[in-house]
């Protein structure tokens, strides 16, 4: 019932906001690369990708060491866009159920003019959910304007990179071998900053790029001949990098352009882990990718933020989590709190620098609900260090990553540590019990 009225609350109009000027208030840009680990920047110790622009932006801004999102799209982006975990929300993948509020809704009421362009993935077409050919979707869950991939046309249907199939603000655009699905939902973006540049924006871009298949870019040598612009190769990954960090650049520039940059609110993430076929050259050796896995190169994403009117550049080590952007952006924006439900924290007093730490851990819940990947489903808490298991297993993550040799003997420190972690399990157990096909879902608060 709560739930409800909140939904209605923004639907209708209420007051979402506190008063504050239109030109006080920034813009908000949120892109999230697909399948993108953090180990692909240079940034974040990657030594065999391109990404300068990116690096650029993290020695500028915020660099966050311990970000997780979920291990797989679906449960990422549903978390993200509603700040919750997925046992409130996440139902089936490659759906986001009508009824969620989104941070698209929340800024839309707050006064924000807002814009989707990317990869939505959203309406349900994997398992046929009812309207799944609604290509208002994204209008009601709170954008102007939209260009999206995979919004009523399946994935058979029409690929994402070369000659693409996108649907643009209800329609199908036409289809050319010569175009280019990033270059598009780029350029849709800075069209958007164009016309918009006068008053508060919200972008969010959940880009198609580094999702496989391993393609070439129209910067790859490979472009110029058509019959190769789908030959499949993980050699392809590191030119794909490369576009990924040349259109985050191009945004940049036309913000600074715009003369807007100073006070806008610039996100860069991951949705989750790379994929496994990826093996990436660090400064600590090579590391596979572990999309789907709980291991945590399977939801360890890269996460820089820029606001360089009010946010203090450098590192941050506390660890964050997908349940903290919707929070986040709502603050920003100067939305209530007491307009929506989130199990995140507001990252303004850290990247302000009013605080050093807003919390020690972080807790996710994982129902992949794709493929063979229910042997993973699982919940767990960590803090960058330390991790464990609703089974009991318990990890030094630093010193064993890969998550091989659960710790048997543990000092005072890791005791007491254990007992912090097993004492948030057991509410979460409280709040829904964990089962291995969990159908319970919109988990009153």
């Amino acid at each position: 019932m709560k739930k409800l009225f909140l939904f209605l609350a923004v639907c209708m109009g209420l007051n979402a906001c506190h008063p504050k000027a239109d030109r006080d208030r920034p813009n908000i840009v949120l892109i999230m690369a697909d399948d993108m680990g953090y180990e692909c920047l240079g940034c974040n110790g990657n030594t065999e990708y391109k990404t300068p622009n990116l690096d650029h932006l993290a020695t500028e801004g915020i660099r966050f060491e311990h970000c997780y999102a979920q291990p797989l799209c679906t449960p990422s982006r549903v978390k993200i866009m509603t700040g919750k975990f997925n046992y409130r929300n996440y139902e089936d993948f490659g759906y986001l159920n009508p009824s969620e509020v989104t941070f698209g809704n929340l800024l839309k009421q707050a006064g924000y003019v807002t814009c989707i362009s990317g990869k939505w993935q959203l309406n349900g077409l994997n398992r046929n959910n009812e309207d799944n050919q609604d290509v208002n979707r994204p209008v009601h869950f709170g954008f102007d304007e939209y260009c999206l991939w995979q919004l009523n046309r399946t994935r058979a249907e029409g690929e994402r990179y070369a000659d693409p199939l996108i649907t643009q603000n209800g329609k199908d655009l036409g289809r050319d071998v010569e175009k280019y699905g990033p270059r598009i939902f780029t350029d849709h973006i800075l069209d958007f900053i164009d016309r918009k540049a006068e008053q508060p924006f919200f972008v969010y871009y959940p880009m198609v790029l580094v999702h496989d298949p391993f393609v070439p870019t129209p910067d790859s040598p490979e472009w110029e001949n058509p019959e190769k612009r789908y030959e499949k190769d993980t050699a392809y990954f590191a030119d794909m990098m490369s576009f990924t960090d040349k259109l985050v650049g191009e945004i940049e520039a036309k913000l600074k352009e715009k003369g807007i940059w100073e006070n806008t609110l610039l996100i860069f993430t991951g949705d989750n882990g790379t994929h496994p076929s990826i093996f990436s050259n660090t400064k600590s050796g090579i590391i596979q990718g572990a999309k789907g896995q709980t291991i945590n190169t399977g939801n360890h994403v890269p996460f820089i933020l820029s606001w360089p009117a009010q946010a203090n550049n450098g590192i941050i080590e506390t660890v964050i989590s997908f349940a903290d952007v919707l929070p986040t952006l709502c603050d920003v924006a100067g939305v209530s709190p007491e307009i929506y439900t989130s199990d995140g924290n507001s990252l303004v007093p850290l990247i302000t620098g009013d605080k050093k730490s807003i919390q020690d851990n972080v807790f996710i819940h994982y129902t992949p609900r794709w493929g063979n990947r229910e042997r993973f489903h699982n919940r767990w808490v960590l803090n960058g260090e330390y991790k464990l298991y609703r089974d009991g297993r318990f990890y030094d993550t630093g010193t064993d990553p890969l998550e091989l040799n659960p710790l048997v003997e543990l000092t005072d420190k890791q005791k007491q540590l254990k007992k912090d972690f097993e004492r948030i399990l057991d509410e979460k157990e409280q709040d829904i019990p964990f089962a291995f096909n969990d159908t319970v879902f919109n988990v009153k608060y």
